[in-house]
């Protein structure tokens, strides 16, 4: 069956993605030690990674919703899902040659290989519990982290802040690593990203403008170009007011 785009999703997206390069050059020029700004712990910084991020797996959602709308079969889903996995691991390796003490294993396309089959299982149930496991999904991340700073044993909370546990998101320490998307609370946003698409009127909705819903068709291209055009610029420009100077 043939899909059929909704510009003001895919518009929303154009948002994040400019939003991103936004945050990502500010990122870049600190990283060069062009511009000197703290995006690991300034909130004017990472609050905006916050929403960044929830507003591209919001988005996410709402593309599984619409394509089961659409009746969009498993065997395309998975020939996405595949595309994603095959970048997934490019942004691993690359980040490992970056930053080998902070590289990327578990970033927002890792997440998204383990939220996008769920959400997809999970889109035929009801608003209501769409809408009440989304919120359980979100209120998990410090219902664990409570548990695990008061109840839980040393060895146990070591096992979850692990890497090979950490990708769950119940943790009490943030790892070191230049990304990090777990399933748990992001899984919540993800849902509430279907419930969106069936609360609200897409379809009908006049903010669409068609640049950004032209950009937000190419969102997986767009997210594993824009850094290395960043970086590759940046870089061009200081060696080039290197040998000026």
């Amino acid at each position: 069956m043939k899909s059929k785009r909704i510009d003001a999703i895919d518009a929303l997206r154009g948002v994040a993605m400019l939003w991103m390069t936004f945050f990502h050059l500010v990122f870049d020029l600190q990283t060069l030690g062009l511009w000197q700004q703290d995006v690991y712990r300034d909130p004017l910084w990472t609050t905006q990674r916050t929403l960044i991020v929830s507003l591209f797996l919001a988005c996410a959602g709402m593309g599984q919703a619409v394509a089961l709308a659409q009746q969009q079969s498993w065997a395309r889903f998975w020939r996405r899902w595949l595309q994603i996995a095959a970048c997934a691991a490019l942004v691993s390796v690359g980040s490992w040659w970056m930053f080998p003490r902070s590289w990327i294993y578990f970033g927002v396309l890792h997440g998204l290989l383990l939220m996008l089959p769920l959400a997809r299982w999970a889109g035929g149930w009801s608003t209501a519990r769409l809408v009440a496991l989304g919120g359980l999904a979100i209120a998990s991340k410090w219902i664990a982290e409570y548990a695990l700073s008061n109840w839980a044993g040393v060895d146990f909370v070591a096992l979850l802040n692990a890497p090979g546990l950490n990708i769950l998101g119940w943790i009490t320490r943030k790892p070191v690593t230049e990304d990090y998307v777990p399933l748990f609370p992001w899984l919540g946003v993800v849902l509430w990203g279907v419930v969106a698409y069936r609360v609200l009127p897409w379809a009908n909705c006049g903010w669409a403008p068609q640049v950004l819903a032209r950009l937000g068709r190419w969102s997986l291209s767009y997210y594993m170009l824009h850094q290395p055009v960043l970086l590759g610029l940046l870089t061009a420009w200081v060696w080039l007011r290197q040998q000026g100077a």
